[in-house]
């Protein structure tokens, strides 16, 4: 199995990197497929995370210098939100964490559908406070189903606060370093941390990164948006029937 761990990083590593997420999106369901419980995959998935996202970010920094600063506020409260992402795996189903990923799917799908791929004029100026709460509540909910949390926050950032998508991504992966390291933490504190299969699949993830934002850079916006759209609505169907076909 540690070979398809590996298989499964390179090919979480690619997406995390083009898309600017922290892969878990994608190598939650792929998990849950194969065989591993929802908590498990969440495990696996925060661990890959902490490397995809520190060494994306940093293959990312000059096309993201204009979204440090907010990447920062909303990162931390992304950290502070994370840190209490183990005691909701504990304490909530499998079944109950799946379907909160099913409907984060969805907002998602319907967010980005109805933004602009790119945006030409001035960007909203918010306060520290509203970044930092946003990070927050984000960090905490996509600890806590696996998933780094630009899947949340890409839709947010475009359709609400005016970034252009590129700039989005980049620093959903930048927030990613955040809310990652934070849930690692919390769900090791927890137990429920797989270390072996967390590092196989991070370290395989490191590979995938580096190609994956070559490929970014080279695509146009509109297109951008496209594959955007199409990779969550392949991952909605995965999960839907992952989870029908469960019960």
């Amino acid at each position: 199995m540690i070979l398809e761990l590996a298989g499964f990083g390179i090919i979480t590593g690619f997406i995390s990197g083009f898309f600017g997420v922290g892969g878990g999106m994608i190598l939650v369901p792929i998990l849950l497929l194969v065989g591993y419980v929802m908590k498990e995959a969440v495990a696996i998935s925060i661990m890959q995370m902490v490397f995809s996202s520190i060494y994306g970010s940093i293959l990312n920094a000059k096309h993201a210098q204009n979204v440090v600063k907010d990447g920062l506020i909303i990162g931390l409260g992304g950290f502070v939100g994370g840190l209490q992402s183990g005691y909701i795996v504990t304490n909530v189903s499998n079944e109950s964490l799946q379907y909160l990923f099913i409907a984060i799917l969805i907002f998602a799908i319907i967010r980005i559908f109805y933004s602009p791929a790119s945006y030409d004029g001035e960007r909203k100026s918010h306060s520290k406070l509203t970044l930092f709460v946003i990070g927050a509540f984000i960090g905490l909910i996509a600890m806590s189903i696996g998933v780094g949390g630009s899947i949340l926050l890409t839709p947010i950032l475009v359709g609400f606060m005016k970034y252009d998508l590129k700039s989005a991504t980049a620093l959903g992966l930048f927030f990613v370093i955040f809310s990652s390291i934070a849930g690692f933490t919390s769900i090791s504190l927890h137990g429920h941390m797989l270390y072996l299969e967390g590092a196989v699949v991070g370290i395989g993830s490191l590979i995938g990164v580096y190609f994956g934002i070559k490929a970014k850079h080279l695509v146009k916006a509109t297109s951008y948006k496209q594959y955007i759209l199409i990779l969550n609505i392949i991952i909605l169907v995965a999960m839907l029937y992952k989870t029908i076909y469960s019960f």
